[in-house]
Formats: C-alpha cells, sequence, structure tokens
C-alpha cells in the first residue's frame, strides 16, 4: 500500500511538473503594432446619464468603425479601476483606431464615414480629446 501512495503522489508531482513547465517558460507575445498609429479620442457627453443618447452614441461609434483604413479598434466605458490621482475616470466614452500608416489615418479624417459621424453626433458632447502617438 505504501509502496502504491508513493508511486500515486509521484505521478502526479511528475505530472503536474510536465504539465505547468511548459506554462513557466513561455514568454506572452507582444501585439506587433510596430509602425501603426494609434488614434485614441475621449468623449464627454453632455447628457452621460441619458440612456438614449448613450444609445444613439454607441450606434454612431459602431459605425464610425466601418472605415476601411482603420486595422484594429476598441470602444469603451471608463473601467471600475480604483480611484488614483493619475487615473481620469470622468469621459463618458473612448475610442481607440489604429492604422497602418499616418496616411491612413489622414484618410479616415476626410472619409464620408468619420466626416457624418462628426456632423450627427457632435451635439451630443461638450468635450472630446484625442491621443495619437506613433512608436518611439
Amino acid at each position: 500500500m505504501k509502496n502504491r501512495r508513493s508511486f500515486i503522489q509521484k505521478m502526479a508531482a511528475g505530472v503536474s511538473a510536465a504539465v505547468l513547465a511548459p506554462v513557466a517558460v513561455q514568454a506572452s507575445p507582444a501585439v506587433g503594432l510596430s509602425g501603426a498609429l494609434i488614434h485614441h479620442v475621449f468623449f464627454w457627453l453632455k447628457e452621460p446619464g441619458n440612456q438614449q443618447v448613450r444609445k444613439q452614441f454607441e450606434a454612431a461609434l459602431k459605425k464610425l468603425l466601418k472605415v476601411k483604413t482603420i486595422k484594429i479598434s476598441h470602444i469603451g466605458i471608463p473601467a471600475s479601476t480604483e480611484s488614483r490621482d493619475v487615473v481620469d475616470h470622468s469621459y463618458s466614452y473612448s475610442l481607440m483606431v489604429v492604422f497602418d500608416t499616418r496616411e491612413d489615418q489622414d484618410s479616415y479624417q476626410v472619409d464620408p464615414i468619420h466626416q457624418a459621424f462628426v456632423a450627427e453626433n457632435s451635439h451630443l458632447w461638450n468635450k472630446v480629446v484625442v491621443y495619437d502617438s506613433v512608436d518611439v
């Protein structure tokens, strides 16, 4: 009985080591955005508590993502992370879009879909802040 128990314990330890070893040594691959232009837009709605306005704005943001030069996108609201001096939870929505090149971002700015988004929805916000970034 003792030999059997010892054998099972050693097998369990061996299986655990074999399963976990590859996980422990694998590094998490980085997302490749080399050369990309990241366009991050923050919106403060005039009526952030108005669910009808929020629904309209979310639909408009989703429609905006149809611009062909957008490669990656994310529509978000403030996360419920801890309150710290460096964290701004005051915005209503964020839009992050990634372009392959500066030219693609320039094209986005004059795209009829983007132009319509601004014309049809600018009355919904009272503040917009944009951060554009490229590789260092």
